[in-house]
């Protein structure tokens, strides 16, 4: 029987205690309330019931209301009926989308990509469900799910693994129905797209290398910048002339997007290497069909990057648009990006003070041009190690626009209700009302820039230092007047050390709380090349302390607990 902790109160001539709290205060919340593979929701009645495609272990103790016994899997996976050799390969194992969840506990916690959690746990037999939350990342299950509860409202998105002969026949035949439709209006968009294209053609000439674009209204086409709330009066944009691509000549160029070609993956889709016929190597990145702002994000690079030009950013060479696939064609960056030396043991030592001074000041220089000096003023909101490339003299070039937004007139501010962007490098006022400016890329510029400093990532300090973030590390050794132990030591040179500091001090002044307290870009040009002499005194930076410690990595999940509670904890819910 599930017990109660409750606090009450009598006083004397009083018939009854008075329940001053409980905990659970309700039956959802008493920890594996339904047992394995059950689900728990408060609404129905009974509250307790089977995960589709299992059904009751005990059915004699479940109708009695007994659901500890909790649930078996009515069919095996596909999946392991062919590890086990017990059949041949035939429909894959499919995901059914439980939506308003509170997850089950013990999850594997890692930091890839909503279509990366996907993948892996498809292509794992032993994952039997994943869910993805932006703010955490990937979660996935192996073993037994436990203390699952569906919400009315809220909670998270659960994706369960289970046999394709679970799907009922409406269900197939649903799917057989949007696939029909879907196709038919590719189908019917194809033929109105090669006769306009034909009408076209008619009456203008053909240049070689490309043609203009041109995107829709607001409204209409996810062409148009991502300008959230504000609303511009600006019906349509006109894309400068940019070459066209063949998906012909990409895929040739790329050895039809071999993996072995395959340089990274973001949200936007992979990216590839590839070498053009006339011997020029290229990056080409690919939209995956899969990422609901893919194509949002596509048009709003192309726009962006269409228009700039700077030794500090990333060069656009060209794109493909044809049917369903969406290519941007960039110049190739040998060395990668910033992340794959500044964190890698070996590489790094390649990155000595000069190095990575250099690489400093590219970047400001480069978030200059953005703020100011270009015909457009961008704020680019997803500055981070992993978006600046490094070319054959590690020399820095700003790249991935997906998520920039222009600035019109004399606006300096904007808000917006779709926070984009990365944990750990979102300023506060971004992350937590939506604002954002020039001051918020000069926050993640100094984030970076003491990551580059010390060698390591602002998201590497969970579990020791006091569980504080690098912010709160460098601010720690600040007033302790020990900053020399932030230093990577393959840079510890006490020839560089003015400078090292310097730099660390201008990096804290731009991770201030409040924007109004951190510096432009221009002006933080000035101060790393000491044209301004004197710097602020920084104040303390947001995140900089914990308050309580969470293990966020658990790779250990069969550890053995040291004690055993009926409360759950376990709810997935931004604050």
């Amino acid at each position: 029987m599930m017990e109660k902790l409750e606090q009450t109160r009598w006083e004397h001539g009083m018939e009854d205690r008075i329940v001053l709290w409980s905990v659970p205060k309700f039956d959802c919340e008493f920890y594996g309330r339904c047992g394995l593979f059950g689900s728990c929701n408060a609404q129905a009645s009974p509250i307790c019931s089977c995960l589709r495609g299992f059904e009751p272990n005990n059915p004699e103790e479940w109708n009695r209301g007994n659901w500890t016994s909790g649930c078996i899997r009515m069919k095996s996976l596909q999946c392991e009926r062919v590890k086990s050799g017990s059949e041949a390969a035939g429909q894959n194992d499919v995901f059914l989308k439980l939506g308003n969840m509170k997850v089950p506990d013990l999850a594997q916690w890692s930091r890839l990509t909503e279509i990366e959690c996907k993948d892996r746990c498809l292509t794992n037999c032993s994952c039997i469900a994943y869910a993805y939350n932006s703010g955490i990342g990937c979660m996935s299950w192996i073993g037994d799910l436990i203390d699952v509860q569906e919400f009315s409202t809220g909670g998270s998105d659960l994706y369960i693994r289970m046999a394709y002969s679970e799907i009922d026949g409406n269900h197939r035949r649903k799917v057989i129905v949007m696939v029909s439709a879907v196709i038919g209006t590719i189908a019917s968009a194809m033929i109105c797209a090669l006769l306009t294209w034909r009408f076209t053609s008619k009456h203008r000439a053909r240049k070689e290398g490309g043609e203009k674009l041109h995107s829709d209204t607001n409204e209409k086409h996810p062409s148009f910048l991502d300008r959230d709330m504000t609303g511009d009066s600006r019906d349509h944009v006109k894309l400068q002339e940019l070459p066209l691509f063949s998906l012909e000549s990409l895929t040739a160029a790329t050895d039809g997007f071999d993996l072995s070609n395959k340089l990274g993956q973001g949200g936007f889709g992979p990216v590839y290497k590839g070498k053009l016929s006339d011997g020029k190597e290229i990056a080409v990145k690919r939209l995956s069909r899969a990422s609901g702002q893919g194509l949002k994000e596509f048009m709003n690079e192309v726009e962006v990057i269409s228009k700039l030009q700077h030794r500090n950013l990333v060069r656009l060479l060209g794109c493909c648009v044809e049917g369903e696939e969406k290519l941007l064609v960039y110049e190739y960056m040998p060395n990668k990006s910033l992340d794959a030396f500044l964190y890698d043991p070996l590489r790094k030592q390649l990155l000595d003070w000069k190095k990575r001074f250099n690489i400093i000041e590219g970047i400001c220089r480069g978030l200059l041009y953005l703020h100011r000096d270009s015909r457009l003023r961008i704020i680019h909101r997803d500055l981070k190690a992993s978006n600046v490339l490094l070319d054959p003299e590690l020399k820095p070039k700003i790249s991935d626009f997906g998520a920039a937004r222009i600035f019109g007139g004399d606006e300096d501010q904007a808000n917006t209700i779709r926070v984009v962007g990365t944990y750990g490098y979102i300023s506060p006022e971004y992350a937590m009302e939506g604002r954002f400016s020039e001051k918020s890329d000069v926050y993640s510029f100094g984030v970076l820039l003491l990551e580059i400093v010390s060698g390591r990532r602002n998201t590497s300090f969970y579990g020791n230092e006091q569980a504080l973030s690098l912010l709160g590390f460098a601010w720690k050794l600040w007033n302790e007047g020990n900053i020399s132990a932030l230093v990577d030591p393959a840079i510890s040179d006490p020839s560089s050390q003015v400078e090292i500091f310097r730099c660390i001090h201008v990096g804290l002044l731009c991770v201030q709380e409040f924007p109004e307290d951190r510096p432009t870009a221009s002006t933080v040009v000035s101060m790393l090349n000491s044209e301004i002499s004197y710097l602020a005194t920084p104040k303390q930076p947001p995140f900089a302390e914990r308050k309580h410690h969470f293990n966020e990595e658990r790779p250990h999940q069969n550890e053995e607990k040291c004690s055993i509670n009926y409360v759950t904890v376990t709810v997935v819910d931004g604050r």
